[in-house]
């Protein structure tokens, strides 16, 4: 992905991160698309215990695989661009374990809910709004990484969901925060790509 079209994120000029993907380069321990993968793992693995456990402890688990899925999609571009050791599949990397990452742990967050639909509706719509972005680049525009529920939105409403949800499965036996968070999350992405595909016909209008 070239630099102009990369998520605009304010972590990425941490030192940590920064230090960190220096490390990552320099020592060459993971190449960025063995990053990417290593992403897709932490996200199954927080679904499996999201969709078929209702352990409190479980969740909490989900809510710490979610941010280190994170964390490997914020490396996996910085070690690629700042650490130079981007390759001829790094856009085809960057993007599909995306897909797969946020489809499995929504789905999961439905079948968690007690909604499966909802979390089916909730990953198509997620996928929507990164297919709208990328299909903006198709067309020679900029890709739009706008809210109100990008990925980054969408997976610090299922971080919160999984602890608040812990709580609630723990003292009342309840999915109440699961299931308003699927519905936030559904409704946000649907928002998200109305607002995308707007902008896009703004700007083709003003070319």
């Amino acid at each position: 992905m070239t630099t102009e079209n990369r998520r605009p994120l304010s972590s990425r000029n941490s030192r940590f991160a920064q230090s960190f993907a220096h490390w990552l380069a320099a020592n060459k321990v993971l190449t960025p698309n063995q990053i990417s993968c290593l992403g897709m793992v932490f996200a199954a693995i927080g679904a499996l215990l999201l969709g078929f456990s209702a352990q409190p402890l479980a969740w909490v688990i989900t809510a710490v695989m979610v941010q280190l899925r994170l964390l490997c999609n914020l490396f996996d571009g910085m070690v690629a661009v700042e650490g130079g050791l981007k390759t001829p599949a790094g856009d085809l990397f960057n993007e599909l374990p995306d897909r797969f990452s946020d489809s499995v742990l929504l789905i999961a967050l439905g079948y968690a809910a007690g909604w499966p639909a909802w979390g089916w509706l909730a990953a198509l719509l997620a996928a929507g709004t990164a297919y709208i972005r990328v299909f903006g680049g198709s067309l020679g525009l900029p890709q739009s990484f706008r809210g109100p529920m990008a990925k980054q939105h969408r997976m610090a409403v299922l971080t919160a969901a999984c602890l608040l949800g812990t709580l609630e499965m723990y003292y009342w036996q309840s999915v109440y925060v699961l299931r308003v968070a699927l519905l936030a999350v559904a409704a946000g992405s649907a928002l998200t790509c109305c607002y995308r595909i707007r902008d896009m016909v703004g700007l083709l209008k003003n070319r």
